[in-house]
């Protein structure tokens, strides 16, 4: 699959909201066609662009524990699976998971405590700058694809029916 590949198979946001070709969902998500190859391509470069001192799997542990902490349940399954695709590779967790999960964790729950006191423990667990930066540009990822799946499955459901 390719980043511009916009069919349901390959997009993580209509699994994750139940959206299946022939849906007007679906297709509305497609009157934007740019918006919804960029959301896709955004997770992909997230998640498997190389960042030193930052690993696949450690992207995805952290992917997994947004997803728990936020209650998506869809989208945890999604990041379950491709842990456990990567667990072939047999990397290990970095010793900076831990900061990195507490971390991740703050800034879903409370982003105004994401601030220069947050940072500390990373730069002590051994996470250089580049690798901070990309980890708090994936939590902020997740923010934004926990919302649009939150939003497409509310409005899946029958009036007065979502949770």
């Amino acid at each position: 699959m390719t980043a511009t590949d916009t069919s349901s198979a390959a997009d993580v946001i209509d699994r994750a909201a139940g959206l299946t070709a022939g849906d007007p969902l679906h297709a509305a998500r497609r009157f934007r066609a740019k918006v919804v190859e960029a959301t896709q391509a955004s997770h992909d470069a997230l998640i498997y662009e190389p960042v030193p001192g930052l690993s696949t799997e450690d992207r995805l542990r952290v992917a997994a524990r947004v997803c728990t902490v936020a209650g998506a349940t869809t989208l945890l399954q999604h990041y379950e699976t491709l842990i456990a695709n990567a667990a072939d590779s047999g990397a290990l967790p970095s010793p900076a998971l831990p900061a990195m999960l507490r971390f991740a964790a703050t800034l879903t729950t409370d982003p105004r405590q994401g601030d220069r006191a947050a940072l500390e423990p990373l730069k002590a667990a051994g996470l250089g700058d580049a690798a901070i930066v990309a980890l708090a540009q994936l939590v902020a990822f997740l923010s934004y694809q926990l919302r649009v799946v939150a939003g497409l499955r509310a409005m899946r459901e029958p009036q007065g029916q979502a949770s």
